[in-house]
């Protein structure tokens, strides 16, 4: 039983299938006060967090929506609003090494796995973006200095949190704008009025355009999904 704290774009498919069904198990069990599996360090350590619980699945029915997975049993559980789990099983940067191992020689998730430091940023920077634009390019700034694996540990932590946190509208319409820079030429007719787009308009034309031309760099970008759980 395992729901990871990274971004659901690092999962095959048929591993963010599967987190999808254990989350909705651990609800199970937490609603209804069932045995089995009650005691289980990943059911224990999300008691209380009913909110997270159902923020936490609405990043996987988005990067599954992403995927063209359709998700028809929505979570409601809401205690402890803004409330995450205080613990990991794992810390956020071995994460990333267990799936390395777990996928060698099987299908990858949507964003590779980060080989060095500076693809951890490049595939978080716009959802950092969208939070707080100050934090963004003192990031930048940092890993622009540093060498190939320092500061991995630290980020992968650091992004796991500033994930967890709800962006502003204005702070998300932001981001989007900066990523439409990167499919703009694809477009015939949204790009006269970009500034007069809405987060709910925008992030579906860019995700559309991202996909059908192949831009690898949204594609491999956490923002492309996860925006779309907290609009």
């Amino acid at each position: 039983m395992r729901i990871w704290d990274i971004n659901p774009g690092y999962l095959n498919d048929k591993s963010l299938l599967g987190e999808h069904r254990e989350l909705h198990a651990i609800v199970s069990i937490l609603i209804n006060k069932k045995k089995g599996y009650s005691n289980h360090p990943e059911t224990l350590r999300w008691k209380g967090c009913g909110w997270a619980l159902k923020q936490r699945h609405k990043l996987l029915k988005h990067e599954m929506l992403l995927r063209g997975f359709h998700d028809k049993t929505p979570v409601f559980t809401r205690s402890n609003k803004s409330k995450w789990p205080s613990i990991y099983i794992d810390e956020p940067g071995n994460q990333y090494k267990l799936l390395t191992r777990k996928y060698t020689n099987k299908a990858q998730g949507r964003i590779p796995l980060p080989k060095n430091t500076q693809e951890l940023w490049a595939q978080h920077k716009y959802s950092v973006l969208a939070r707080d634009t100050n934090l963004y390019m003192s990031i930048g700034n940092s890993v622009a200095k540093t060498k190939k694996f320092e500061l991995f540990q630290e980020l992968s932590a650091e992004f796991a949190n500033i994930l967890k946190t709800k962006p502003l509208s204005g702070g998300i319409i932001n981001a989007l704008q900066h990523m439409w820079g990167h499919v703009s030429k694809y477009s015939y007719s949204l790009d006269k009025n970009i500034n007069q787009q809405n987060a709910k308009s925008l992030l579906p034309a860019i995700q559309e355009l991202t996909i059908k031309n192949n831009i690898n760099y949204l594609v491999y970008s956490t923002s492309l999904s996860e925006l779309g759980a907290w609009i």
